[in-house]
């Protein structure tokens, strides 16, 4: 399967807690964490977008880059892995993405592509004026299919006509266009969301479930396939993970049980009032707000020593409908370092990128 990191864009990673290690975004750390990744082989790197943090005691997220301009730069350092960056639907119009990919996809080479998100987090978009009201809510997948239509047709042909309910293009041109297909990626987990990532996109993000349980994930898989299957498309699941590992499965934990218990409660209690705002769809925010283990998100999490989160990875690879995994870890230099020469060449599923770099 195909590995990916969700680079470091926003402070101090994916772990919500006074105990994980404290840090501040840069381009030197995601250039750092980003050229190991494509020196160790992996497939991709991917960098999200936050336009307003959860503050607490860690002030979380509150300090993020912008991820068009990072992935730009990123593209300039870089010659091989694929790099993503992220849309907030509401405060880029489609033709202003369509044509800032299509310049970072001529920096790369064709190795380019982006992730749509709608927004859910009203004080992102509110603080600027963007909110477009809660009516939002229920609507934004109709926005977002509007919005993909321009993005392909001015990617496909160089012009758009649209005529829809959100979007009027008159004839709208953008030109040069991009070398190769810029993939789309989307986060959708609802039944609208799949329904919609089986019509437009090329890949699926979900998020695994509970710790150590790599096939957790194996019903949104099912779900994204039979609506693939309804449209004749190959549709595959990115399954988001996080990686926490060390020499022996009882040091690993030990780290995780830590990180726990240093929650900033101050900053979970802002995410979960700005995931209780949606009252209108079915979304992955509640699955997020979880307290089972919130301190993460409560993403897939795989805990232990380098052969276990190899093992397990393995298990992952063997779940039908699984394109990848988008990693991240508690330590993003260390973790990246880890994997390339301490889990990688224990995986089954990587035997072909471990001969590569052996033969190299």
């Amino acid at each position: 399967m195909d590995i990916g990191v969700f680079i470091p864009i926003g402070n101090n990673g994916w772990l919500i807690s006074a105990n994980a290690p404290q840090y501040k975004p840069s381009f030197a750390l995601n250039m750092r964490v980003t050229q190991r990744a494509e020196h160790y082989g992996l497939d991709f790197a991917l960098s999200m977008i936050k336009l307003r943090g959860f503050g607490g005691q860690t002030e979380f997220w509150d300090y993020n880059l912008e991820s068009f301009t990072l992935m730009a730069g990123l593209a300039a350092v870089t010659s091989r892995i694929g790099l993503f960056a992220t849309a907030p639907l509401l405060a880029l119009p489609p033709a202003i993405v369509a044509r800032m990919a299509t310049t970072i996809d001529s920096i790369s080479g064709g190795r380019f592509g982006v992730n749509l998100i709608t927004g859910w987090q009203r004080p992102e978009y509110s603080q600027m004026g963007l909110w477009p009201g809660d009516a939002y809510f229920e609507k934004r997948y109709d926005y977002l299919t509007e919005y993909t239509t321009i993005l392909r047709e001015l990617w496909s042909t160089g012009r758009s006509d649209f005529k829809g309910e959100h979007f009027q293009m008159d004839d709208c041109r953008m030109l040069p266009k991009p070398e190769g297909h810029i993939k789309l990626i989307c986060a959708g987990s609802s039944n609208q969301g799949l329904a919609f990532s089986a019509q437009h996109a090329d890949y699926n993000f979900c998020m695994g479930a509970g710790v150590n349980t790599p096939r957790g994930f194996a019903p949104s898989a099912e779900k994204l396939q039979v609506e693939a299957a309804k449209t004749g498309r190959d549709v595959g699941s990115f399954v988001l993970t996080m990686i926490i590992a060390d020499e022996t499965d009882e040091a690993a934990f030990a780290k995780w049980e830590h990180y726990k218990a240093g929650i900033d409660k101050e900053a979970l209690e802002w995410l979960g009032l700005q995931a209780s705002a949606d009252t209108r769809s079915d979304t992955h925010i509640g699955q997020v707000v979880n307290p089972v283990s919130a301190v993460n998100f409560n993403m897939g999490t795989l805990v232990g020593s380098h052969a276990s989160v190899a093992r397990m990875l393995d298990e992952m690879a063997e779940v039908p409908g699984t394109a990848g995994a988008l990693l991240t870890f508690d330590d993003f230099e260390k973790g990246i370092e880890d994997f390339g020469t301490r889990i990688q060449p224990l995986m089954k599923s990587r035997r072909h990128i471990t001969a590569g770099l052996q033969a190299a």
